[in-house]
């Protein structure tokens, strides 16, 4: 009895006649992730059986994955490059972006820090490391510690662009390769700047950015100048009504932009 009834498994599972647990791959930015995560607990709540799994390891890494198979969705905080959708095509992928949320690059300091606003030009004077006393902007005698993501993630490429304008930063400049990393580091050292997505800012202190505090208002209006998009990238069009359509369409849904919102980021869609 017992040979009949593993005899009868195997030409199932040969034949695909028993149900196999459904798996999504995510890899990318950490600063979509909370987003990610939260879409993930809510599909598997509904699908029972449902594996999904969101390595957050930055918006290059994820642009990799997805070009070299390694992923079904890469999680991005910034468009791909031309140079990533060629190694793409080249590969037989062929990305298609879906624009999920709306982001700030929040500037952020120790919330002990007397410092009320910075210009572009100013914060690009620090990373640059023309300006390295606090008291130099207007704050107290205090050297700056300088934190910036690292050069693989989005959120890095969109900061160089908007505000460093492809300027170098200066060699003393703390990398860290997380924004929880980024936000830990700042919050606990009296004279940091950082910068960071919308959901991570408890324990630090906002700086305004040429005359405008980065809120969900600024950044869906676009008069906050750090503001940017945050993408979800598949191989193709996924098929209709499958789970990675599912989920890279959520954030169309009342749930989705409710999830977006509970995750502090701003949704593309307004019900």
């Amino acid at each position: 009895m017992r040979k009949a009834i593993l005899s009868a498994v195997l030409v199932a599972l040969a034949t695909g006649t028993v149900a196999r647990a459904e798996t999504l791959r995510i890899e990318g930015s950490s600063t979509v992730g909370p987003i990610a995560d939260a879409f993930a607990e809510y599909f598997k709540s509904v699908n029972p059986g449902l594996e999904i799994t969101v390595n957050k390891n930055g918006s290059g890494n994820g642009a990799t994955a997805l070009i070299e198979g390694r992923c079904d969705i890469a999680a991005m905080s910034r468009f791909m490059s031309p140079d990533e959708f060629a190694k793409a095509v080249a590969n037989k992928v062929y990305p298609v972006a879906w624009t999920i949320a709306m982001d700030g690059i929040c500037v952020v300091v120790h919330p002990s820090n007397p410092v009320k606003a910075l210009t572009s030009a100013q914060v690009r004077d620090i990373y640059m490391g023309k300006i390295t006393n606090w008291s130099q902007v207007g704050g107290s005698n205090t050297p700056i510690v300088v934190i910036s993501r690292d050069t693989s993630s989005g959120t890095y490429e969109t900061f160089e662009t908007l505000v460093m304008k492809k300027q170098p930063m200066a060699q003393g400049v703390e990398y860290v390769n997380a924004n929880p990393q980024a936000q830990a580091r700042v919050k606990t050292t009296a004279g940091a700047i950082g910068y960071v997505g919308l959901g991570f800012l408890e324990g630090v202190k906002v700086v305004p950015i040429d005359g405008v505090r980065p809120t969900k208002q600024t950044v869906a209006n676009g008069t906050y100048p750090l503001s940017r998009p945050l993408f979800l990238f598949t191989n193709g069009f996924p098929k209709l009504g499958s789970i990675p359509f599912k989920f890279v369409t959520f954030y169309l849904s009342e749930k989705g932009q409710e999830l977006v919102e509970a995750k502090d980021f701003v949704p593309v869609t307004n019900y």
